[in-house]
Protein backbone atom coordinates (compact mmCIF):
# COMPACT_ATOMS: atom_id res chain seq x y z
CA UNK A 1 0.00 0.00 0.00
CA UNK A 2 1.30 3.46 -0.91
CA UNK A 3 1.59 6.03 1.86
CA UNK A 4 -0.12 9.13 0.46
CA UNK A 5 1.90 11.55 2.61
CA UNK A 6 5.23 10.05 1.51
CA UNK A 7 4.11 10.20 -2.09
CA UNK A 8 3.15 13.87 -1.74
CA UNK A 9 6.53 14.62 -0.14
CA UNK A 10 8.39 12.86 -2.97
CA UNK A 11 6.45 14.77 -5.63
CA UNK A 12 7.17 18.06 -3.84
CA UNK A 13 10.87 17.24 -3.62
CA UNK A 14 11.03 16.39 -7.31
CA UNK A 15 9.22 19.60 -8.22
CA UNK A 16 11.61 21.68 -6.12
CA UNK A 17 14.79 20.05 -7.40
CA UNK A 18 17.31 22.57 -8.67
CA UNK A 19 20.15 22.26 -11.12
CA UNK A 20 22.65 22.92 -8.34
CA UNK A 21 22.11 21.44 -4.88
CA UNK A 22 24.15 20.28 -1.92
CA UNK A 23 23.84 17.11 0.13
CA UNK A 24 23.64 16.58 3.85
CA UNK A 25 27.43 16.42 4.34
CA UNK A 26 27.98 19.79 2.66
CA UNK A 27 25.00 21.34 4.42
CA UNK A 28 26.20 20.14 7.81
CA UNK A 29 29.69 21.51 7.13
CA UNK A 30 28.24 24.99 6.51
CA UNK A 31 25.54 24.94 9.17
CA UNK A 32 27.54 26.82 11.81
CA UNK A 33 28.25 29.69 9.41
CA UNK A 34 24.60 29.73 8.34
CA UNK A 35 23.44 29.98 11.96
CA UNK A 36 26.04 32.66 12.76
CA UNK A 37 24.77 34.78 9.89
CA UNK A 38 21.20 34.32 11.02
CA UNK A 39 22.03 35.35 14.60
CA UNK A 40 23.89 38.42 13.30
CA UNK A 41 20.70 39.52 11.56
CA UNK A 42 21.93 38.78 8.07
CA UNK A 43 19.81 37.08 5.46
CA UNK A 44 21.56 33.73 5.07
CA UNK A 45 19.04 32.57 2.49
CA UNK A 46 20.53 35.20 0.20
CA UNK A 47 24.15 34.57 1.16
CA UNK A 48 23.81 30.78 1.40
CA UNK A 49 20.89 29.80 -0.85
CA UNK A 50 22.06 26.20 -1.26
CA UNK A 51 22.04 25.63 2.50
CA UNK A 52 18.64 27.32 2.81
CA UNK A 53 17.22 25.18 0.02
CA UNK A 54 18.63 21.98 1.51
CA UNK A 55 17.18 22.80 4.93
CA UNK A 56 13.77 23.28 3.33
CA UNK A 57 14.03 19.85 1.71
CA UNK A 58 15.72 17.74 4.41
CA UNK A 59 14.05 17.10 7.74
CA UNK A 60 17.19 15.59 9.29
CA UNK A 61 19.34 18.64 8.54
CA UNK A 62 16.51 20.93 9.56
CA UNK A 63 16.44 19.24 12.98
CA UNK A 64 20.21 19.73 13.34
CA UNK A 65 19.80 23.39 12.34
CA UNK A 66 17.04 23.97 14.88
CA UNK A 67 19.02 22.26 17.65
CA UNK A 68 22.11 24.36 16.93
CA UNK A 69 20.08 27.56 16.70
CA UNK A 70 18.26 26.80 19.97
CA UNK A 71 21.53 26.00 21.75
CA UNK A 72 23.17 29.22 20.63
CA UNK A 73 20.14 31.36 21.40
CA UNK A 74 19.90 30.05 24.97
CA UNK A 75 23.61 30.17 25.79
CA UNK A 76 24.87 33.23 27.73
Amino acid sequence: MIDTEKLKMMVRMIAETREEEIGCVDCYAQLDLFVDQLLEGKHPEEAMPLVEHHLNMCNDCQEEFKALLDALQTSP
